[in-house]
């Protein structure tokens, strides 16, 4: 079988592949719950390729993101549930509705009347589909999905709760709210040993804060703090070429060594 640009042709080869008998063994026996976590991490290198700046790598991750929607599209196919076009069909309609300053008769123009517009659009949306479910679980914090990220999950449902008005008022609230959180800790610490439990539980409601206090600085935290993940990997690499020139290692030197080694990574910029 030939490579094709025709996506007709890769959901011919998923059905292929999840056909008895003649298909993969292994593409068969997958379901919904054993392909999830690929479709997480196909996500997450699709991030990783755009901070890394890589278009060749973004374009080879971008299909294997593609090939989870093909798969679990698959999938319901098989338990004839929708297919593809389905998929293809509902994305195309919610663009279409969401953007009425695009396709329709509404005529915003600034970034941030659009931010507004798409956000009425979505709640409405989100109504609808709640009235749709008619289950008990309608609170201003439904909908935001279990299995984000911490940081993610925590950013959404700051934000759900801040449009019905439980919210900070400002930067400088919630950065107090972050100093007291991590008097918490300290008080905990000093509790000794038996507190560690309390204070590991504290560290949780700091970092809920700190994500409360990105949001309000109009910055996403998981980008924010994949950013220093890597800052830290830079560094840490400077600090071990360093001491390569020095004929040690990190297993080697000194904490104190490494602090200042890392101190001149930082002051150069790295």
């Amino acid at each position: 079988m030939t490579p094709s640009r025709d996506i007709s042709r890769l959901i011919d080869i998923m059905a292929a592949l999840r056909t008895p008998k003649t298909g993969c063994p292994w593409d068969m026996q997958q379901n919904f719950s054993t392909i999830a976590p690929y479709t997480l991490e196909e996500a997450y290198e699709v991030a990783d390729a755009i901070a890394r700046d890589d278009l060749a790598d973004l374009k080879e991750e971008l299909g294997d993101l593609l090939l989870q929607v093909v798969f679990h599209a698959r999938m319901a196919q098989e338990q004839g549930a929708f297919d593809f076009g389905d998929v293809v069909q509902a994305i195309t309609a919610k663009l279409i509705r969401r953007h009425p300053h695009v396709f329709g008769d509404e005529h915003s123009q600034t970034p941030q009347a659009v931010e507004g517009l798409w956000e009425r659009v979505k709640a409405q949306e989100q109504r609808e589909k709640a009235a749709r479910k008619a289950t008990s679980d309608q609170g201003a914090l439904a909908g935001v999905p279990v299995a984000l990220p911490g940081l993610t999950r925590a950013l959404k449902l700051q934000e759900k709760a801040g449009k019905v008005g439980f919210d900070w008022r400002d930067p400088e609230a919630v950065l107090r709210k972050i100093r007291e959180e991590a008097d918490e800790i300290q008080a905990a610490l000093d509790g000794g040993g038996a507190s560690t439990a309390d204070a590991a539980a504290e560290v949780g409601d700091l970092l809920f804060a700190a994500v409360n206090l990105a949001r309000h600085l109009r910055a996403d935290p998981e980008a924010l703090l994949r950013q220093t993940n890597e800052k830290f990997v830079r560094r840490f690499a400077a600090v071990e070429r360093a001491l390569v020139a020095r004929g040690k290692s990190p297993l080697n030197a000194t904490l104190a060594e490494m602090d200042a080694l890392w101190e001149e990574a930082r002051k150069e910029g790295e």
